[in-house]
């Protein structure tokens, strides 16, 4: 039975398909800073000089959120309602470690295991990119830790002595809070319940990039969600389309962060603005389109019942596909 009546069935695959069969879901989503995130390599913020606009080719430099980044955490929160409503436990299926290779994480992300097997990710997330320019959307931090005499020492040190004033100092760029980051998710050749299972991990995640227990807060805010014969614009383009529609509107208020409600409202122009340059077949939920959709998508996840029938529903699908193709690599795997 569907989940959903907001979405015509077609839009669906019947089941996880083996090969790839031209369908795709992209959840057009706002990432938003709410606190001070780290997203670096080698101790530094990840950025990139990149063309601010599509029109405006100004050069800038913008802060950089990898794919790794954004994927890992959404799927260690269905990794994490999974084992709450045992459809899989910790001892059978350990990220990185020993995937169990039949529950909805490993066959919709993907998973690799030497010789024992491997399953490519149905879920492709790109490189996103901040609105605002790399100097306007970090700031450097100094880190110390107070002793119960009350001296201060810098980060990894052992402790001073009483009296002592230690000029030793650590500092560490982090991003800013009301930083933005625009970030298509597109789930391939899509079930109605692997669709479900993702669109739900986007909206639970809370926090990405280093220290996720400290800090790292982010909202996902998704302005919409387009089911195409193919895949559509890049994250780069749909980020300077942004910059372009909120220069022209004039909302760019620079250094003061960017307004939420203007992003929002310059995101949903310039993803249709793009998506009308498109060579694809696509349906659009976008706007007063999605506003169903996402109710309907909420109404299912915010009670027990039924975030259970979503997780049962993906359950049975993935468990049926790995009987069907992953048990034959097994197999043939150790006859070789």
């Amino acid at each position: 039975m569907a989940l959903l009546k907001t979405v015509e069935p077609k839009l669906f695959q019947a089941e996880i398909p083996y090969k790839p069969m031209g369908k795709y879901a992209h959840f057009l989503t706002i990432r938003v800073t709410e606190s001070y995130p780290l997203f670096q390599t080698d101790s530094e913020l990840n950025k990139a000089r990149v063309r601010a606009g599509v029109i405006d080719k100004n050069t800038i430099s913008r802060l950089s959120m990898f794919k790794r980044k954004q994927s890992t955490p959404e799927r260690l929160v269905g990794r994490e309602l999974l084992r709450k409503y045992e459809f899989m436990t910790a001892e059978e299926c350990e990220y990185n470690v020993s995937f169990a290779m039949d529950n909805p994480d490993c066959i919709i992300y993907g998973f690799a295991i030497g010789d024992s097997g491997s399953e490519k990710s149905k879920v492709v997330v790109d490189t996103a990119f901040s609105i605002t320019p790399f100097d306007e959307s970090h700031e450097t931090f100094t880190l110390n830790a107070p002793f119960e005499n009350g001296t201060m020492a810098s980060k990894g040190e052992s402790g001073s002595k009483p009296g002592e004033v230690t000029s030793r100092i650590n500092q560490q760029d982090h991003i800013r809070p009301q930083v933005f980051f625009p970030s298509i998710v597109t789930l391939k050749d899509p079930t109605e319940a692997s669709f479900l299972y993702v669109f739900n991990n986007i909206l639970r995640t809370r926090h990405y990039g280093a220290q996720t227990t400290r800090t790292g807060r982010i909202r996902n805010e998704l302005v919409g969600v387009i089911f195409a014969d193919g895949e559509i614009t890049s994250n780069l383009r749909w980020t300077q389309a942004i910059y372009d529609q909120m220069k022209a509107n004039n909302t760019l208020k620079s250094p003061d962060p960017l307004d939420e409600d203007d992003v929002i409202i310059a995101a949903k122009s310039a993803i249709r603005n793009l998506m009308n340059d498109e060579f694809i077949v696509h349906t659009d939920f976008i706007c007063d389109a999605f506003v169903p959709l996402i109710n309907e998508v909420k109404n299912l996840t915010n009670n027990e019942a039924g975030i259970k029938s979503i997780l049962q529903k993906a359950d049975t699908e993935a468990k049926e596909y790995a009987n069907k193709h992953i048990s034959k690599k097994k197999t043939a795997a150790k006859t070789k």
